[in-house]
């Protein structure tokens, strides 16, 4: 009897936590369904109010204006180049910080890692660090887009996690046929890690893709604006080309803007899918104790 109460129980706690998931995963979507809806609408139907999750006078009119935009091809261009380059360099820099200190044995490990959970918990001060990289010649730089953000101590940690769970054995063996450290990174280690670097390569490519405050504070050139800070100034000041006639077509400023913040996600969202299964891997990193 205490047996069949206890499934009855355990059945019960599951039915409401998947409810309670689904409640708050739709609450999640809304948001986007709703501004997807927003810009595949008609402005007569954003402007009355009748749309909410799904397209009210279905169009393409918002989508083929924004396709018209040179600046917003160009600022995609450039995002995905420092987005792919910045995610790169950024692997190969904490690959070949997190190996060595992965490694017990390794005498300053202990001291670099506790100065790397201090830089995880104090920021560095806006204002030393804006007069620093201005000082290094950053400023209206194109490599101020990806050097700040190649190194962060939660992924470096994650990476150093999971390298402390490879089995010494594969090391050993790879040194007894006469492998160096950099051959046994690159030949054996990475290979067998795909799921922790995978993980790790899609927060970096996710942060440096949403990067807003560094071309807030050091990009002046128009020429050099990411994708997000085309859009804010698209959004907040209003910059959206109007020069149309507002009678003959079905999209407006709401329908442009909505379409714009779309086109931005795009990218991660058809990215992501493909990462997924070394995502979910790389989610358990840190569960089981090496």
């Amino acid at each position: 009897m205490a047996g069949i109460k206890g499934q009855k129980g355990s059945r019960l706690f599951q039915f409401f936590n998947y409810l309670l998931l689904t409640v708050f995963g739709f609450l999640m979507v809304v948001p986007f369904f709703s501004v997807l809806a927003a810009s595949l609408s008609s402005r007569y139907a954003v402007d009355t109010k009748r749309v909410f999750i799904f397209p009210v006078e279905f169009t393409f009119a918002s989508w083929e204006y924004i396709f018209s935009f040179n600046t917003l091809w160009r600022s995609l261009g450039l995002t995905a180049l420092v987005t792919l380059i910045g995610t790169f360099l950024a692997l190969l820099i904490n690959a070949l910080a997190a190996y060595p200190l992965s490694k017990k044995d390794f005498g300053p490990g202990k001291v670099l890692l506790m100065g790397i959970v201090i830089s995880m918990i104090f920021k560095s001060p806006a204002i030393p660090y804006f007069l620093t990289l201005n000082a290094l010649g950053l400023y209206d730089n194109f490599w101020v887009l990806i050097l700040p953000h190649l190194i962060m101590s939660y992924n470096l940690i994650i990476l150093i996690t999971f390298l402390r769970q490879v089995p010494k054995e594969l090391e050993e063996s790879a040194m007894i046929e006469g492998c160096g450290y950099l051959r046994i990174l690159f030949s054996i280690i990475l290979p067998s890690s795909k799921a922790a670097f995978a993980t790790v390569g899609l927060f970096y490519a996710v942060m440096i893709w949403n990067q807003f405050s560094a071309p807030l504070w050091f990009i002046q050139n128009h020429k050099l604006y990411p994708l997000q800070l085309l859009i804010r100034s698209y959004i907040s000041d209003a910059e959206v080309p109007t020069t149309y006639n507002v009678s003959a077509v079905l999209y407006n400023d709401k329908t442009v803007k909505a379409a714009v913040v779309i086109f931005s996600v795009l990218p991660i969202i058809i990215v992501y899918p493909y990462l997924q299964k070394y995502f979910i891997k790389g989610a358990m990193i840190g569960s089981v104790k090496g």
